[in-house]
């Protein structure tokens, strides 16, 4: 079991390293220059000299790939010139001195993702921290829905199959999947925060936390939450009731179910006991998918409802051409892609020993 949980953090690593590549040459090859992204209006020659030096921006682009890893390296190697981009700068990385010899430095740190070029050089970290755990909020609520929700009417479903319950499900379910978030947010903000806003007291727009009229005091808007999450939940939704539906159709035709049923146990017991546990393999697998592509699918919904999360701060920074943001952003969201997907393969590899073997 050891062995196969390296072997799992050993391709996770992989794939980190392709994604941080691939998202430095992406943002990197760009048109447009780095140092007049932040300077805006207010540049002139030796300004622009100064950033291109302070950033490493006048470096080649091999060698500013090289700083980017150094950065996000918890291991990486600085240089003791207060000239040179890779300097031990208290300012820029919150480190431990593992060796030093001749003007290098080895420490130990945390993954700096750098400054944003648009907010005061505010760190990117600091940015992301604020943000993450209001779309962790609402990925929660609405992956808790979808979870409730679907695998409930996934076993009405599949208990009264081929119904005419059956078959509003089924179409219900297969709209759901079909519609894009981002107009399912748009109707949902008009039907239910504006023409009937009077019967639902819901709003709009609106993040987790708002200030009151005299802007002193901070507080949580719980019902801004509800909106958001019923549409970010409701294409997960939609999967799990058809995977759920599906999955118990299989088991019920097993026959041990079968025999259960010569038995005289209820339908209700059989569910419980021996049906519903052995039908959820699909659905655990599709769960842990979709949470991870929650925080990333919650770009447009955050955007749309106004709810201060790191999707909304993606858009900002695209609108503004903050890339340390943009990469950071992105960054953050495969990683906990990939951390996820690890998690579940080795619950799997718990559960199953077979799958341990291949």
């Amino acid at each position: 079991m050891f062995s196969y949980i390296i072997n799992k953090i050993f391709y996770g690593i992989l794939t980190l390293f392709g994604v941080v590549t691939v998202i430095f040459f992406l943002f990197n090859i760009l048109p447009g220059d780095p140092a007049r992204m932040m300077l805006d209006q207010r540049e002139d020659t030796e300004q622009l000299q100064n950033i291109r030096k302070k950033y490493g921006f006048d470096q080649p682009i091999s060698t500013q790939y090289l700083y980017y890893l150094n950065d996000l390296s918890p291991i990486s190697i600085h240089s003791n010139n207060t000239e040179n981009y890779t300097f031990l700068d208290n300012d820029k990385y919150t480190f431990s001195k593992i060796v030093s010899f001749n003007k290098q430095t080895i420490v130990a740190k945390l993954p700096y993702l750098r400054k944003s070029f648009q907010k005061n050089d505010k760190n990117v970290s600091e940015i992301i921290s604020e943000t993450m755990p209001n779309t962790a909020v609402l990925a929660v609520s609405a992956i808790t829905i979808a979870i409730i929700i679907g695998i409930f009417f996934g076993i009405l479903s599949a208990l009264y199959k081929d119904s005419f319950f059956d078959r509003i499900i089924s179409v219900i379910s297969t709209l759901g999947m079909s519609v894009p978030s981002f107009f399912s947010a748009i109707l949902f903000a008009w039907l239910f925060g504006f023409v009937l806003h009077k019967y639902t007291n819901l709003n709009m727009t609106g993040s987790l936390y708002e200030v009151d009229d005299f802007g002193e005091h901070i507080y949580i808007q719980w019902k801004n939450l509800i909106l958001p999450s019923i549409v970010l939940g409701i294409r997960p939704l939609a999967v799990v009731i058809q995977l759920m539906r599906n999955s118990l159709l299989e088991v019920l035709n097993q026959d041990y179910i079968r025999t259960a049923k010569a038995k005289g146990l209820s339908t209700f017991k059989i569910i419980k006991t021996h049906a519903l546990k052995n039908s959820l393999n699909p659905v655990v697998t599709a769960i842990s998918g979709w949470f991870a592509s929650l925080l990333a699918g919650a770009v447009f919904v955050e955007y749309i409802f106004n709810w201060n999360g790191l999707g909304k701060e993606i858009v900002n920074a695209l609108n503004t051409l903050d890339l340390p943001v943009i990469m950071g952003s992105v960054l953050v969201i495969a990683t906990m892609f990939i951390l996820i997907n690890i998690l579940v393969d080795i619950i799997y590899g718990l559960l199953d020993p077979k799958i341990r073997i291949k």
